[in-house]
C-alpha cells in the first residue's frame, strides 16, 4: 500500500465518520462544524478522482458559501424554534429514525455486494481506454490555471464580492439581533 492509498483511506474515513457525526449529533452547532470537516474530506476525495475543478468548487461554494449561510441562519434563529429540536428522541434506533437506519443499511449492503463482485481490471471500457491510450494522468495544469486565474485576472472581483457579502451578512445579523429598548 503506497502513500496515496493511505491518504485516500484516511480522507474516506474522515468523510464517513464526520458525516455520521453530523447526522447523529444532537447539537446543531457541532453538526455544522463537523459538516465543514465532511465537505473538506469530500473535496480531498475529488482531488484523488482527478476532478480538480469540482474539488475547488466544493471548497469555494459549499464550504465558503453554504456553510457560512448555515451558521448565520443558526445564529439568527430564535431560541424557541431551536428548542423544538431537543424534544425529538435522540436514541439511535428510535421509532422516528428506524426507517432511515433500515434504508441506510440496505443501501450499504447493496454497495458492498456490488463492489465485492466487480473485477475492475476486467471491465471492457477500462481495457479499451488503456489500449487506446486514453487514460488521464495526474498533472498540475488544471489546478495551476484555476489558481492563476483566480489570483490574478479575477482577484479584484472575487474580493469585492466576498467583502460585499460579508458586510451584508454582518448587517443582517446586527439588524436581526438588535433589541428594542422601548
Amino acid at each position: 500500500m503506497d502513500v496515496a492509498q493511505i491518504i485516500f483511506y484516511i480522507l474516506a474515513a474522515i468523510a464517513v465518520l464526520s458525516g455520521v457525526f453530523v447526522v447523529s449529533s444532537g447539537h446543531l452547532v457541532r453538526s455544522v462544524f463537523m459538516f465543514f470537516v465532511t465537505l473538506f474530506a469530500v473535496a480531498g476525495l475529488y482531488v484523488f478522482a482527478l476532478a480538480d475543478f469540482v474539488a475547488l468548487t466544493q471548497v469555494v461554494i459549499y464550504v465558503g458559501g453554504v456553510l457560512v449561510l448555515l451558521l448565520f441562519a443558526f445564529m439568527l434563529s430564535n431560541k424557541e424554534s431551536l428548542d423544538g429540536f431537543g424534544k425529538i428522541s435522540s436514541g439511535l434506533l428510535s421509532t422516528n429514525r428506524l426507517a432511515g437506519v433500515i434504508i441506510s443499511f440496505a443501501f450499504l449492503f447493496i454497495l458492498v455486494m456490488i463492489f465485492s463482485k466487480i473485477d475492475f481490471e476486467s471491465l471492457n471500457w477500462i481495457k479499451a481506454s488503456q489500449l487506446s491510450g486514453n487514460v488521464k494522468t495526474v498533472t498540475d495544469d488544471t489546478i495551476k490555471n484555476i489558481g492563476v486565474n483566480m489570483m490574478s485576472k479575477y482577484l479584484l472581483p472575487l474580493e469585492m464580492v466576498s467583502i460585499l457579502l460579508m458586510m451584508a451578512l454582518i448587517g443582517a445579523a446586527h439588524i436581526a439581533r438588535k433589541e428594542s429598548h422601548e
